[in-house]
């Protein structure tokens, strides 16, 4: 594996995205109130686009054509993935955590500090997006979510320490998963749809098989778990824990990226 780096922001880099179709482009959001475009092939930043607020999190449109970034002041951004260009903006009056688009492209998601799902639709020949429904998921801090390849179920984690799984037609609640003791953090559905990893301050990841909630895996890990994410076409997982570099630094964060899975 070859290994890069790409330096360009002047703060800390809080999330990043692939381009859903383009295995070469990326985008991350940072703390310098910009998101930056990359390519891999010059590991050299395309774009770099000025945004309001300090940046926390970042999904791009399954199409492509959009990059949605929100910041710390609960605003989230809809920007023009060719022309780098803001196509609008919307303020939340809530604690904005994960951002997602639907599979289908025409549903805007975002869990909220009131332990909510929001749903938005984009409005046609219209920049803003018009809310049309929230439903409530948990009884605290809603935090994360992610939908599932095949497009049937998405999954939102709470501070409650829940994962629960939903119907993506139906927008009804099909079952939980209570394994973590901790705040939710981070979801990842495998590249069939059929396994969902979910991570914590627990010094475990937990694999859970999606249509009974069984566990099929207990991932041990010495610190908690900040991301994991499925490879895209085989059952290998990648994670990133909060460990620190003590052999020199204790104060210092390693970067360390594990993989499970490997055979």
């Amino acid at each position: 594996v070859k290994e890069n780096n790409y330096r360009g922001h002047g703060d800390s880099v809080d999330q990043l995205c692939w381009h859903p179709s383009n295995p070469d482009l990326f985008v991350t959001a940072s703390g310098d109130k910009t998101i930056r475009i990359w390519d891999v092939r010059t590991t050299k930043c395309i774009a770099t686009v000025n945004t309001k607020g300090e940046n926390i999190n970042i999904c791009w449109s399954p199409d492509g054509q959009t990059i949605a970034v929100g910041n710390k002041d609960d605003v989230v951004t809809f920007i023009d993935a060719k022309t780098h260009r803001s196509k609008a903006e919307e303020q939340f009056k809530f604690e904005v955590n994960e951002i997602s688009w639907n599979n289908d492209n025409n549903m805007f998601f975002l869990t909220n500090g009131n332990g909510c799902i929001n749903i938005l639709r984009q409005v046609p020949m219209a920049a803003e997006l018009k809310p049309i429904q929230s439903i409530n998921a948990h009884p605290s801090n809603c935090i994360c979510i992610k939908f599932d390849p095949m497009g049937k179920y998405f999954a939102t984690g709470s501070a409650d320490a829940l994962v629960s799984l939903w119907d993506v037609d139906e927008l009804v609640c099909v079952r939980c998963f209570s394994r973590l003791d901790w705040p939710v953090r981070t979801l990842s559905f495998s590249h069939d749809g059929k396994m969902l990893a979910s991570a914590s301050e627990d010094h475990f990841i937990d694999i859970a098989e999606v249509e009974t909630g069984e566990k099929l895996w207990e991932v041990q890990c010495e610190s908690p778990t900040f991301t994991v994410a499925w490879h895209p076409k085989r059952p290998l997982l990648a994670f990133a824990c909060d460990d620190k570099d003590g052999k020199y630094d204790s104060s210092r964060e390693a970067g360390t990226v594990k993989l499970f899975g490997l055979p």
